[in-house]
């Protein structure tokens, strides 16, 4: 896509790169989730629960935008395809956590594994002064992105 012919008219270059960059991720996530041979919704779970290890269900809905109850379903479902596990938690025994499954982590790691060192060698192209006008231009992209969504409305009231 070129700046012609952009959704809207006078974006820069680098936008319209980064908006692919965003459609593509979203097509690698269907990948992924297909290789894990589970859902949208669940490969978001294991996202979370890889970056972040054990969660409580209640965090983890909270982390998904769902309800607990959905939150049931999706840990019910990562359970019974061995992606992951609920266990008592280590220091309140009234609680649990769901942990993901060590080989579903390594199993994703290794499909992802490509994809990130693949971006890694891009960057060896460039020379270090370019790689920094790189990271400072994600960094304030990231930072549009919070604060957009710091703004955002609130969602309406389910019906």
């Amino acid at each position: 896509m070129t700046a012609s012919d952009a959704p809207f008219p006078g974006m820069q270059q680098a936008s319209l790169s980064f908006r692919e960059l965003l459609n593509l991720t979203a097509d690698f996530e269907r990948v992924l989730a297909a290789h894990l041979s589970i859902n949208s919704t669940d490969l978001g779970a294991m996202e979370h629960l890889i970056q972040s290890g054990p969660l409580s269900p209640t965090e983890l809905a909270h982390r998904l935008g769902i309800t607990t109850a959905a939150t049931t379903l999706v840990i019910d479902r990562l359970e019974k395809a061995g992606h992951a596990s609920r266990e008592a938690h280590p220091s309140d025994r009234r609680s649990v956590r769901v942990v993901p499954a060590e080989a579903s982590v390594a199993r994703t790691f290794t499909a992802l594994r490509p994809l990130i060192f693949g971006v890694d060698a891009v960057l060896d192209d460039f020379a270090p002064s370019e790689r920094a006008a790189i990271e400072l231009y994600l960094a304030r992209v990231a930072e549009v992105y919070r604060r957009v969504i710091a703004d955002a409305p609130p969602p309406p009231p389910a019906p």
